[in-house]
């Protein structure tokens, strides 16, 4: 089969980022964290995605603690991740490089629950036992595009709460409303956990699009629903997106939470597979090949589903009771059905060519980009260069797909 040739070529983002995350997060702490009782206990919430610096910054906040005497500890806050367990979360959070000796303060994960009220329209406030022991609670997340609903309030800091804190019971309550409804939940829910008083503030971080820190926010509680709202349109401004708004095939070298909740970012795929929601009109790509699943995911495929082809050798990573209880959790049991398998990469990206029966497929519009999160530079086949001359810089001589002597895919390598 003819494959069109590809060229490199690189996008140009905003790179505005934080030069010296410690010194800022140190005055953002100075200027809004409330003071706090010495030999008070908190929690601090960490979750499962793969956050830019968040180890320095959880550090950093640690040690500005225990510098006013007050005794943090971190407590796993991921929904259903990590299979659900402790022990799975404490892996999640231990490959992440939170540990009790990296931290200086002890690490903990539970998956145990406790009802701590109700918002006014009925649904349950659950919180992470260990945390809810605490005397109070910090909340750090990214600000960021949810992959599966709209709203004022996306992913954050409230959905940290609703989610993060509430483990698997907070996540399947959310997302059993459905998409429509999925970010008013999660402002009746954050929002009637604010109320509670154990939160004693946020810490809301945006990326730019280079998976930088480019804000850093310590938020008082009664300022984090609107605080969040408006660190949400900033986040948007600088979401990274495809050059092109159609695609005949994409290749995405690899896919997992590192990168995205959803293995791969829908917002970057145009894909949703939530039954009953339209899919997005743009962008709008007819076949994806996924070759790779990162180690970083420990088997959770989540996502595999928003994919038509797949490799052997991701198939083989899969650990379907992580995948199926996250896709269970959150109800989306179509983001876990797999795609074709094939052997290697070549025979992935080859199939989804000769699966649109083109008579000219070195003519077909084809990107490949090593995963959704980072989209700076990927490779944009023959025919795509001149509709996009004025949005990229091109890197390199258009150049037939290379493989290895295994089919592996060389991009990137």
């Amino acid at each position: 089969m003819n494959l069109p040739k590809m060229a490199l070529v690189k996008q140009q983002f905003s790179s505005q980022k934080i030069q010296d995350v410690k010194s800022h997060l140190i005055q953002e702490l100075t200027d809004h964290l409330p003071p706090l009782a010495p030999g008070s206990s908190v929690a601090i919430t960490v979750g499962s995605r793969g956050i830019t610096n968040r180890v320095e910054m959880v550090k950093t906040l640690i040690e500005y603690l225990q510098s006013k005497k007050v005794s943090p500890f971190i407590i796993g806050a991921m929904g259903s991740h990590g299979g659900g367990t402790p022990e799975g979360q404490m892996e999640i959070l231990h490959s992440l490089g939170f540990s009790e000796e990296t931290m200086g303060c002890p690490v903990l994960t539970s998956s145990d629950v406790v009802e701590v009220g109700n918002t006014p329209n009925g649904h349950t406030l659950y919180c992470d036992k260990l945390a809810w022991e605490a005397d109070g609670i910090i909340v750090m997340n990214r600000i960021k595009l949810h992959t599966a609903f709209r709203g004022p309030n996306e992913s954050g800091l409230l959905k940290m709460i609703t989610v993060g804190l509430g483990k698997a019971k907070g996540a399947n309550q959310l997302h059993r409303q459905g998409p429509e409804k999925m970010s008013e939940t999660v402002q009746k829910v954050g929002g009637s956990f604010l109320n509670t008083g154990k939160i004693f503030a946020g810490i809301g971080i945006v990326e730019n699009s280079f998976d930088e820190t480019a804000h850093i926010h310590v938020i008082p509680p009664d300022e984090i629903i609107e605080k969040e709202r408006e660190l949400l349109n900033v986040s948007k401004d600088y979401f990274p997106r495809l050059p092109v708004d159609e695609l005949d095939v994409l290749v995405v070298r690899s896919m997992g939470k590192a990168f995205s909740g959803t293995g791969m970012d829908t917002n970057v795929l145009g894909r949703t597979k939530i039954f009953g929601v339209p899919e997005p009109s743009t962008p709008s790509i007819k076949r994806i090949a996924i070759l790779d699943l990162d180690d970083g995911s420990h088997g959770n495929a989540t996502g595999i589903g928003l994919a038509d082809f797949t490799t052997e050798k991701l198939y083989q990573k899969i650990d379907r009771k992580k995948t199926y209880l996250n896709c269970m959790t959150s109800t989306y049991v179509q983001r876990a059905m797999i795609p074709m398998i094939l052997s290697t990469d070549q025979e992935a990206i080859t199939m989804a060519v000769e699966s649109l029966a083109s008579d000219q497929p070195e003519q077909l519009r084809i990107a490949v980009i090593e995963n959704t999160l980072h989209l700076e530079k990927l490779y944009l086949s023959e025919t795509l260069l001149s509709e996009v001359e004025h949005n990229v810089s091109v890197q390199s001589n258009p150049e037939s797909f290379t493989f290895d002597e295994q089919g592996n895919l060389t991009f990137f390598t």
